[in-house]
């Protein structure tokens, strides 16, 4: 067992390492072909481990830090949590890299591109099977690492260097709270194993837990593109489509969800970060679903579709119900990565085209594709009986039964989050695949076989925690073997949740039905070619919160920078050795007239020196007498 916890992990690490290595000596179907089948052998070692799992298990690998009173060996834990989300990353990643195969086939620099994929993955599979904290925080900043250079891929478009920055930045915002999260939990601890500090957080005072839970939420906002730290994830899509299928389904942004649930019996004797988690997942899910609704770039519609997504996770988790969150994570891995993969296969057949006014008629063209993006658009939406409805509908009801003050309120904006959410959602259908459009571009099979395990699993994602009154949820019994604890509520209360939700999906798609689709669609592309005005523009422009960070941070930032430079260094410090210098210079040169290179001048000089010199001493001699 120990050796398959260590291949998990191993095997990409050493795709990404013989890539870097030999990768540009061997054939380009070489390399990518090692580099699928580390990920490939990565998902085939922890299908093994979970045939053989039993109870959870951690593994000693390595020594690693030790320092007085510090020790943080390189420990991994498989237990339930873990296993269920490595078996996602790994999966999901396993696809992902197939199809990047043809997908990037025409793209110099693959070696560079495979390498930092497995890296990617390798990161992530760290991160989630990490015993203690710093472990966790490394493979925290390699999935940090990666992003920063697969988001600039294209790193010669100004624009792409740019938005690899922007989110490498942004997201060692959230990474300041959580490293110092980190070093206060060690001093309080004197530990940095995971499972010692949940075990032994309830005899920490609140005062403390509370400010400790607060600067998690901080790292997990970062990392997970949550209110306020969200401007990063729509300009990563500046990467290659796979990238954004890997980053927004797989890897990344899911990371802050997961510190949340594996340091749950820590945050959650709180209620005030209980509350905030709460809140920043409710806001943050109504301000991705807005934004899409007004966006033209497929990708960024899907981009914030993610933000909105993963609030909803955030809000499982503030709600006390981690396996409903944990359910949505790894269902919504399965159709966010077939959405974007499919949106990567329509953007290739249309002449790399992204904007889905200029789209249509691929219904016909595409069918394949059709069908696919159609059944992860269903399980976005939350149409009822996909695996979409089933793990929404299982995060509002824990939001639900919570009661209080604050939480009804939260489930009402859920509510509204997720009839905009089908709404957006099939306005992309409508005006991508409606209607009449150019001729598209035809597709390698590779790209569209890869896509139906995923289009299977989003739409039977239901199965894997079918409501408690339809029997025992697999994930739910799962975790609860782990010591999640897993309430439900009544069958009632249940099926009268589902049956809102199930109207307010049906609701929205409908709406956008009857504003995208037969003439009325002709309407709207009419419409869109006139420049966005008034709330169209504030949506368009993500709430013009780039504009506010600019005006707050960015601007000061830079006009501090010019004033330094060009007032105080170049002003200042410069100029004053500059004119130094130059005084020096000028005496030099008065100094240097005295040269002449005539003996007799020089000797009538010293003759006067001694002359001068000797008067001298005869005056202080006679002074002196």
């Amino acid at each position: 067992m120990k050796i398959l916890i260590e291949l998990i992990i191993l095997l990409p690490l050493a795709g990404a390492v013989a890539n870097l290595l030999a990768g540009r000596q061997l054939p380009r179907r070489w390399s990518e072909t090692m580099a699928c089948a580390a990920v490939w052998g990565s998902c085939a070692a922890t299908i093994a481990a979970a045939a053989a799992y039993s109870s959870p298990l951690t593994v000693n690998v390595a020594t690693w830090l030790m320092d007085f009173d510090l020790v943080a060996p390189m420990t991994l834990r498989l237990d339930p949590i873990s296993l269920s989300l490595v078996l996602m990353v790994t999966f999901v990643c396993g696809l992902i890299h197939l199809y990047s195969v043809p997908y990037m086939a025409r793209e110099p620099g693959h070696v560079r591109y495979f390498a930092l994929l497995n890296l990617f993955v390798a990161a992530m599979l760290l991160l989630l099977l990490a015993e203690n904290l710093p472990l966790l925080y490394m493979g925290w900043e390699g999935v940090g690492f990666c992003s920063y250079g697969l988001i600039g891929y294209w790193y010669r478009d100004e624009r792409n260097a740019t938005a690899a920055r922007k989110a490498f930045i942004v997201t060692r915002i959230g990474d300041v709270g959580l490293g110092v999260a980190i070093i206060w939990l060690y001093e309080l601890f004197s530990t940095t194993s995971i499972t010692v500090i949940n075990d032994s957080a309830f005899l920490m005072p609140l005062m403390v837990i509370t400010p400790i839970g607060l600067l998690l939420l901080v790292g997990a906002m970062g990392k997970s593109a949550q209110l306020p730290l969200m401007v990063w994830l729509p300009d990563a899509m500046a990467g290659p489509t796979p990238v954004s299928a890997m980053i927004h389904a797989a890897t990344m942004v899911t990371a802050g969800v997961y510190l949340l649930m594996r340091l749950f019996p820590l945050v959650s004797l709180s209620p005030q970060v209980m509350g905030a988690i709460a809140v920043t997942g409710a806001l943050s899910a109504f301000y991705g679903a807005s934004c899409a609704v007004a966006q033209r770039d497929l990708k960024r519609v899907l981009a914030y579709s993610t933000i909105s997504q993963i609030g909803f996770m955030m809000l499982g988790v503030g709600a006390g119900a981690v396996v409903a969150a944990t359910f949505h994570l790894i269902v919504h891995a399965f159709f966010k990565a077939l959405l974007f993969l499919a949106a990567g296969c329509v953007i290739t057949a249309m002449h790399h085209e992204q904007d889905i006014y200029r789209m249509g008629g691929l219904s016909r063209s595409l069918p394949s594709v059709h069908r696919l993006f159609l059944a992860g658009g269903l399980c976005l939406a939350g149409f009822p009986f996909s695996g979409g409805f089933f793990s929404k509908d299982a995060i509002l009801g824990a939001v639900w039964e919570r009661g209080g003050g604050l939480y009804p309120c939260l489930y009402l904006l859920g509510l509204a989050t997720a009839f905009l959410t089908a709404y957006y959602t099939f306005r992309m259908i409508f005006l991508v695949f409606g209607g009449h459009g150019p001729v598209p571009h035809p597709l390698h099979r590779l790209m569209i076989i890869p896509l139906v395990p995923l289009a299977l699993l989003g739409l039977a994602g239901g199965l894997l925690n079918l409501p408690h009154y339809l029997g025992e949820g697999l994930i739910g019994g799962f975790l609860a073997s782990g010591g999640v604890r897993v309430e439900h509520a009544s069958a009632s209360t249940e099926l009268l949740l589902q049956g809102v939700a199930a109207v307010t999906a049906i609701a929205g798609i409908l709406l956008a039905w009857r504003r995208y689709s037969g003439e009325n669609r002709t309407v709207r592309i009419a419409e869109a070619e006139q420049p966005a005005m008034g709330l169209s523009a504030f949506l368009l422009g993500g709430w013009y919160v780039d504009r506010l960070y600019a005006f707050l941070f960015v601007r000061p930032f830079v006009r501090l920078s010019a004033f330094l430079w060009q007032r105080v260094d170049a002003g200042m410090i410069d100029d004053s050795l500059d004119r130094m210098a130059e005084w020096l210079g000028r005496g030099g040169v008065q100094l240097g007239r005295w040269s002449s290179g005539r003996v007799s001048l020089y000797l009538i000089f010293l003759a006067m020196a001694a002359a001068i010199l000797m008067g001298w001493l005869a005056m202080a001699g006679a002074g002196g007498g």
